[in-house]
């Protein structure tokens, strides 16, 4: 079965047996505890994760603890792309010599935006270069949660963390989120897709689609994180639909350069009345409460400008004409 012919259903999902497992010790609400949940459940066949240090690497693996039923090997903040470049590189020597009893093995590599933004990139970009076939799962909780919740490249302008406070001075982060998917698609990858935890289907079909594809693909998911968002545990998925309706963070893929919309955002560029104003995404959140003052009443008009200004150019890359409400 092809990609293109490729359907997830509830069916599927309630069958295939969990490879991420119940037990870990994310907090309630956890964002990327159901991202990687969902994506396990898409794998196709045998498969290897590496998955660099971060939340989801100690919430799942304390001693004597796992909550992989796949294998899985920690690696450092830095290398979770190097680490699947090695691995994928062993497996094609095992075939080579007649070593290895599967046909293939699947490879994915899971890093937060810390380990991929920023401290990962290197590694990042050097394994796409050199074309190793695997899966890079970015989880984007939009901090380094693990550490202390500090600014990463992934955080949003105007958010508030413990290394961008928001004050009289500084209004929280002064920077504007790094556009990595679009760094990516940049490296002439054969696939590179962005998806959202509550539009549940095409975040499954997009992982297969990155697992099926010949060549490294990218996955930038979007993951809300309740503690360092400050923010009500039980609407971490509410906030994964804001987010694609807000367009602060749309659906999208690359097809061997070719961009298009994914079907949430599609819809709204048809119907630009169904477009949420940004200030519905950020109430509720506890790191962008202060954008709410009336000192900080242009912070909340910039992000909404920056937020409709890199919406019109993803449309245009994806041959759509942007469209007035």
């Amino acid at each position: 079965m092809t990609t293109q012919e490729w359907k997830f259903t509830a069916k599927d999902i309630a069958e295939k047996p969990d490879l991420f497992l119940a037990g870990h010790r994310a907090c309630a609400g956890c964002g990327p505890a159901t991202v990687f949940r969902m994506i396990m459940k898409a794998t196709r066949g045998p498969t290897i994760v590496t998955e660099a240090t971060g939340c989801m690497e100690v919430v799942s693996s304390i001693y004597p603890y796992t909550s992989w039923a796949v294998p899985w090997l920690h690696t450092a903040f830095e290398t979770s792309a190097s680490n699947a470049s090695g691995i994928e590189a062993a497996l094609k020597i095992m075939k080579k010599k007649g070593r290895l009893n599967h046909e293939h093995v699947d490879v994915i590599a899971f890093a937060g935006d810390g380990g991929t933004y920023d401290i990962g990139i290197q590694a990042l970009s050097g394994a796409v270069e050199r074309g190793h076939d695997f899966l890079f799962v970015l989880y984007d909780n939009e901090a380094y949660m693990n550490t202390g919740i500090q600014r990463s490249g992934g955080t949003p302008h105007g958010a508030a963390t413990t290394t961008s406070p928001a004050g009289k001075s500084i209004p929280g982060k002064l920077e504007y989120k790094k556009p990595i998917a679009d760094i990516m698609v940049a490296h002439n990858m054969p696939y590179v897709a962005t998806a959202s935890p509550y539009y549940w289907k095409d975040l499954m079909t997009k992982v297969r689609k990155g697992l099926e594809v010949e060549g490294p693909a990218f996955l930038h998911v979007f993951a809300p994180c309740p503690r360092g968002w400050r923010s009500d545990p039980a609407k971490s998925m509410e906030y994964s639909k804001l987010a694609v309706e807000s367009c602060v963070f749309p659906v999208w893929e690359s097809v061997n350069g070719h961009c298009q919309l994914s079907i949430p955002s599609k819809l709204i560029s048809l119907a630009p009345q169904k477009k949420r104003p940004v200030d519905e995404y950020l109430k509720g959140q506890g790191r962008f409460r202060h954008i709410f003052k009336p000192q900080n009443k242009k912070l909340l008009v910039d992000v909404q400008r920056m937020t409709d200004a890199r919406w019109e150019c993803l449309l245009r890359k994806c041959g759509e004409t942007p469209k007035t409400a």
